[in-house]
């Protein structure tokens, strides 16, 4: 294994950071913006810790010039940002208006951003459905309407930016929609088979067709980006994946996000764990990955699902299979892994086994944080890394999301907060593990956007936990103050970066 110190990154290499629109705009009810699921089911008394809700969020719908700013002292050369289906489409269809104000709204951010010297990296959707769409049929549940609406979109915008972007992500963490959407309801639009929590929902079957959806509608966008915009606009298209179903140790995790993890075998001497890791990593990630990459789903999941895994049409795997332009991947810790014995529930969605946060001995994977599920493990990410491009045939990969949440963060002494020295180790040792796997392990890695640019509403979890580089005021005007971290990341990346 090679040291951080004889690691280097490509001289082309880009960096910036990522946000996601409902978490950071705010104006959901202006300039012509629809609610969308994630609108609604904020509304929902117990749904995000505090109550919270993107309705002001950040205030960034507002502060585009303060957003490019930050940016810039930063060090910045890129930022991955996300489009309001329903600031765009507010009803979401193919049959209805286009919003003049929020399409202009987006244009010119991008305009500033290229007077800025930093380029802009879009993600058509990430979570925020037009509600409009959801009772209308049943959004990502009706599998043919949605493809034909999302295909919709995505041609709208295209056509709006041209060659001003060129590289485009279509979907952020199918897995999050699918599962925490459909499976255990933490997440929007909420349907669940635990009828404490959700009048609605059938967690055995929903998050499967759920997938499916995601996958075909990415598929048909590529499709339409390829044969009517890639010549003329010279960008790339693809999808960024996450990982893992969450740990298992305590009652406390099972509302929260989980992000792209690795897997260690719980006990390395049982042959069950150490074939569960694998499993787990196929559950969360290839299956969406193998379909794009391979023409079809995991062997482990068929085998478990039988036919609640949807079957590939003709048609729709012809979209689906070799959709990547690059592989977007989102990352953040690690688990470890403990095989169950008997049948897998039906509600199941990890492989029939257990995510645990601390080895056969009790040994962490790694240092406490704010978020249950999160414990910092960079040599994992160097893994994971090297497991995807072995499976996946070395594509490019761009690191979308990496970032850290703070213990008791939220809660410290303003002057203690910025000098967050625990997040600027997180990114010395993960941007520097990635170093290491394009260096000695032959990873195709090309771009690293750091999660977040602020803190932010953070999903279930409201305004209780922060992974920005930079601290948002939420009680005085939003003002931003940028962390230690928020200059630190463009001095690891001086040191990695080989010079042209």
């Amino acid at each position: 294994m090679g040291s951080v110190e004889q690691s280097t990154l490509p001289p082309d290499f880009v960096w910036g950071f990522a946000t996601a629109a409902y978490q950071i705009e705010g104006a959901v009810n202006e300039d012509g913006r629809a609610p969308s699921i994630w609108d609604t089911f904020c509304k929902i008394p117990g749904k995000i810790a505090g109550g919270g809700s993107g309705e002001v969020a950040c205030d960034s719908y507002h502060r585009t010039h303060e957003d490019i700013a930050l940016l810039k002292e930063c060090g910045a050369s890129a930022y991955r940002f996300s489009l309001s289906w329903s600031r765009i489409i507010p009803l979401g269809g193919r049959n209805d208006p286009i919003n003049k104000k929020g399409l202009e709204f987006y244009v010119k951010f991008v305009d500033d951003l290229h007077a800025a010297g930093i380029t802009p990296m879009i993600t058509l959707f990430h979570w925020d459905l037009p509600d409009a769409l959801d009772k209308r049929y049943g959004g990502l549940l009706n599998k043919e309407e949605f493809v034909a609406d999302f295909a919709n979109y995505a041609r709208v915008v295209f056509e709006a930016f041209g060659s001003k972007v060129k590289q485009w992500i279509t979907f952020n963490e199918p897995w999050c929609s699918s599962v925490l959407g459909y499976n255990n309801g933490s997440f929007a639009p909420g349907h669940t088979s635990d009828r404490t929590k959700s009048p609605v929902g059938d967690s055995s079957t929903e998050p499967w067709i759920v997938g499916h959806s995601l996958l075909v509608a990415h598929g048909a966008a590529v499709k339409i980006y390829r044969d009517e915009y890639k010549e003329r606009d010279g960008g790339e298209i693809g999808i960024t994946l996450n990982g893992t179903p969450l740990p298992t140790t305590a009652p406390v995790i099972a509302d929260n996000i989980i992000k792209g993890d690795w897997a260690e075998p719980w006990d390395p001497e049982n042959p069950a764990d150490v074939e569960a890791c694998d499993r787990k990593i196929e559950f969360a990630i290839s299956w969406f990955a193998d379909p794009i990459y391979h023409g079809k789903y995991p062997d482990s999941m068929i085998k478990q699902l039988g036919d609640r895994l949807p079957t590939w049409t003709t048609e729709d795997i012809a979209l689906v299979h070799g959709s990547n332009d690059f592989y977007g991947m989102n990352h953040y810790c690690a688990n470890y892994i403990r095989a169950k014995t008997g049948e897998p529930e039906l509600d199941d969605v990890a492989g029939n086994l257990e995510l645990l946060l601390e080895d056969k001995n009790g040994q962490s994977i790694g240092p406490i944080t704010q978020s249950p599920w999160l414990r910092p493990c960079a040599l994992g990410f160097r893994k994971l890394l090297k497991w995807l491009s072995e499976r996946y045939r070395y594509p490019k990969i761009y690191v979308t999301e990496n970032g850290t949440s703070v213990l008791g963060e939220n809660d410290m002494p303003l002057e203690e907060l910025l000098n967050d020295e625990f997040r600027v180790q997180y990114f010395k040792d993960y941007i520097g593990a990635m170093a290491d796997a394009y260096t000695y392990d032959g990873v195709n890695v090309r771009a690293y956007m750091a999660w977040s640019l602020m803190d932010n509403f953070e999903w279930a979890e409201g305004y209780e936990t922060r992974f920005g580089v930079t601290f948002v005021d939420y009680e005085n005007d939003q003002k931003r103050m940028p962390k230690k971290s928020a200059k630190a990341i463009s001095q690891i990346f001086e040191r990695l970066i080989e010079k042209a």
